[in-house]
């Protein structure tokens, strides 16, 4: 037998990459598209939901409630993780991708603690936990149909423009609606009617998620897989959870937390701060934020997928160790630049693109390298666990940060003592992990 029929991608179309690019990559966007638009709401989100005469305290609360999503991802992924490793992962990606659109478009219509007292917060916070099984879901679908359906020198790529590039993607959308809603309703309605439309639109990203897979058809590296089993005669695999968590894949899954966390925490901390940050502390308007948010997304994309490239050359772990280095000099004082620049638009700019760079370029391989770290039969689960509990528990570090800032004054150097052990923590994973480049099997 040839090295092209061993090779199950040899014969996907060119048109099935196009689509597996498409459906991964906005997949994840719109996703993480629902789950932006909390954090560009989140000063409004506090004060209706979790009001405090401690501003840092409502900030706190709302991104403890973002956390309860992200603890949550964990549950999903192991649910829809083994899910598509015993039975494909495109069927799983339109469950989850729908269950979120659906769930984000059902904030809008949430009474307020005004309205209803402490049942308002009670409510928010148990949609916020389904929403996050749901997120957990795409992200097992997601980060692996992508990098199975490309040859493998496209696979860094793909990783880059998945995790990060997808991430840039869905704050590009978010950041548009904000701005779109600001214009619409300007002033104290936005207050009112503003973030209300802003968690409507989610029902947009459930409507295109199921019109872009209709057309995606099946991995091509676990369709050859399931030929193979069932020409042995038995099932792909019987409990991909339970293999995950044997001894043989322990140590794995425990190595892989150091680079999720890391790289989670690093992103949290940078690019999902970021719209309080412009908010709260540069106490730049609503109009001028959206923009500088619009181009900071953009400035995501093209490093995550530069740096998810450059890994195919340099290696996964050189890449890491890399921009892991370049996080921990600049972590102690981006922030405090960031707020030092004010309202001044133009250095806030650059500084803001700086910062994104730190948060989207660091993890940009990560979703490739958790994919080599795990045969096809265990990769959903063992790549969507690894991810989504690392970035669990990176999400929390905003929270964290918000409690231990005793006023707005003080989030930039509390920021950056975040981040800065959160990079460390990063390379240390980096530095023990072993490299894993082209090792897709």
């Amino acid at each position: 037998m040839s090295a092209a029929t061993d090779d199950p991608i040899a014969g996907v179309s060119q048109r099935q990459m196009v689509i597996a690019v498409m459906a991964s990559s906005l997949g994840w966007a719109l996703d993480l598209f629902d789950l932006f638009i909390l954090l560009y709401v989140a000063p409004i989100i506090g004060r209706l939901f979790f009001p405090s005469d401690v501003p840092t305290l409502s900030l706190a609360a709302v991104y403890a409630s973002f956390a309860v999503t992200l603890l949550m991802r964990p549950v999903g992924s192991a649910l829809f993780g083994s899910y598509a490793d015993r039975n494909g992962r495109k069927g799983t990606m339109i469950v989850a991708v729908v269950g979120v659109g659906v769930s984000t478009a059902a904030f809008g219509a949430l009474p307020t603690i005004q309205q209803v007292g402490i049942a308002a917060p009670i409510i928010f916070l148990l949609l916020r936990l389904m929403q996050g099984i749901f997120v957990g879901g795409v992200v097992a679908a997601t980060h692996t149909i992508g990098t199975e359906s490309v040859p493998a020198r496209w696979r860094g790529a793909m990783s880059g423009l998945i995790g990060g590039g997808g991430a840039g993607i869905g704050g590009l959308l978010a950041s548009i609606v904000y701005l779109i809603t600001s214009e619409l309703f300007p002033g104290e309605a936005f207050g009112v009617w503003g973030w209300r439309v802003m968690f409507f639109s989610g029902i947009l990203s459930a409507v295109l998620g199921v019109f872009i897979f209709n057309s995606l058809e099946e991995s091509p590296v676990w369709a050859a897989l399931k030929r193979r089993k069932a020409a042995a005669g038995g099932a792909v695999i019987e409990s991909p959870l339970r293999t995950l968590v044997s001894r043989q894949w322990r140590g794995v899954f425990a190595l892989n937390l150091l680079l999720s966390t890391g790289g989670g925490a690093g992103y949290y901390l940078t690019s999902g701060y970021l719209p309080t940050f412009l908010k709260v502390v540069n106490g730049i308007p609503n109009r001028e934020a959206s923009l500088i948010l619009i181009g900071c997304s953009l400035v995501a994309i093209v490093s995550a997928l530069s740096v998810g490239h450059l890994s195919t050359f340099w290696g996964r772990r050189r890449t890491f160790i890399t921009v892991g280095v370049i996080r921990l000099v600049f972590a102690p004082f981006i922030f405090t630049l960031l707020a030092g620049a004010g309202t001044d638009l133009s250095a806030v700019v650059w500084i803001a693109v700086f910062v994104v760079f730190l948060g989207n370029g660091t993890y940009a391989p990560l979703l490739i390298f958790l994919n080599e770290r795990f045969p096809t039969a265990l990769r959903s689960t063992g790549t969507g666990l690894s991810w989504n509990i690392g970035f669990a528990i990176g999400g929390i570090m905003p929270t964290f940060a918000s409690l231990a800032a005793p006023t707005t004054a003080a989030l930039p150097t509390t920021l950056g003592w975040f981040l800065l052990a959160m990079s460390v923590l990063f390379l240390a994973g980096a530095l023990l992990s072993p490299e894993t480049n082209g090792d897709l099997t």
